[in-house]
């Protein structure tokens, strides 16, 4: 209830909420200021800190973290720490507009609700800003280099993370207005995460498909799986789980309550991102009686 209260009380301050999404590596926080400038933003979210007009009011930055799924789970605000540290803030705070930076839609979504956030009003492509040589020279720089952008000048990171700044951005925006053109410059700080330094830590598909049976039969011994397929690109984990029904088990309810339950207990207890968790009931069978005799 408490959380409902706090979504409907920024719902009726007006806030509304943007959302920027693209793969990890595209360029989302070095063009993210393009999307402040353009919707009037007063706030961003990106990657555990909250921002405005390029200073951190709050929250800590995942690219500090000594490791990739500790750095997925800062991004998310999995600790409530961290998490109240930057509700505290936007509670406090007045403004309209908002805008969470993420991989992937349900990323985004997901921090939205975290933060009690109004829902989305309006999700923006990467691709709809930045042309495909555009991101794939991103993604080159990202993986030879393994160096991150932060949308802030890098005196404010410097003084809470000296260790990750790498180099320093400066960049010119041109924007057309009646009379003339205005012109601004914006600073943005070059990274080395603390992850990036040691090698990736990764949960193998085997790990991952034992973690599913485990929460399968947590939360439903009766059901059983019949096939468990994973696949991982850079948006997260894309599952298709085939399921061996029990005649008589509430399929509209059961499944898709479990179906729920294994997404949020697998992003909970291992910050990986689960993109798709696609259920199939495969098969009916007759259920057993307490004997042991099929009924």
């Amino acid at each position: 209830m408490a959380k409902l209260l706090e979504r409907l009380f920024f719902r009726l301050k007006g806030v509304r909420v943007f959302a920027l999404v693209g793969k990890s590596g595209t360029g989302k926080s070095f063009r993210a200021q393009l999307l402040v400038d353009k919707y009037g933003i007063d706030l961003m979210i990106d990657d555990g800190l909250l921002i405005k007009e390029q200073k951190i009011l709050a929250g800590r930055s995942a690219k500090r973290e000594k490791n990739y799924l500790a750095a997925v789970k800062t991004a998310l605000f999995n600790d409530r720490k961290h998490r109240r540290e930057v509700l505290t803030i936007l509670e406090q705070m007045k403004f309209k507009k908002v805008l969470i930076i993420g991989t992937s839609e349900r990323m985004v979504i997901k921090i939205g609700q975290v933060l009690r956030l109004p829902p989305i009003h309006k999700i923006i492509l990467i691709e709809e800003i930045a042309t495909s040589e555009e991101i794939n020279t991103a993604i080159h720089y990202r993986n030879t280099q393994g160096r991150h952008v932060i949308p802030v000048p890098s005196i404010e990171v410097k003084r809470t993370y000296p260790r990750i700044v790498a180099d320093s951005l400066r960049i010119l925006f041109r924007r057309g207005l009646r009379g003339g053109t205005k012109k601004n410059m914006f600073e943005k700080t070059v990274v080395r995460p603390e992850f990036s330094r040691k090698g990736e830590v990764s949960i193998s598909k085997a790990a991952l498909s034992q973690m599913i049976l485990h929460c399968v039969d947590e939360y439903a011994q009766e059901i059983g799986i019949k096939r468990l397929v994973i696949h991982k690109d850079r948006t997260g984990y894309h599952i298709d789980l085939f399921l061996d029904v029990p005649f008589g088990v509430q399929l509209a309810g059961t499944v898709h309550e479990m179906q729920r339950y294994i997404a949020e207990s697998i992003e909970r207890y291992t910050g990986i991102i689960i993109d798709e968790l696609n259920v199939t009931i495969d098969s009916l069978r007759a259920a057993q009686s307490p004997t042991g005799k099929r009924v």
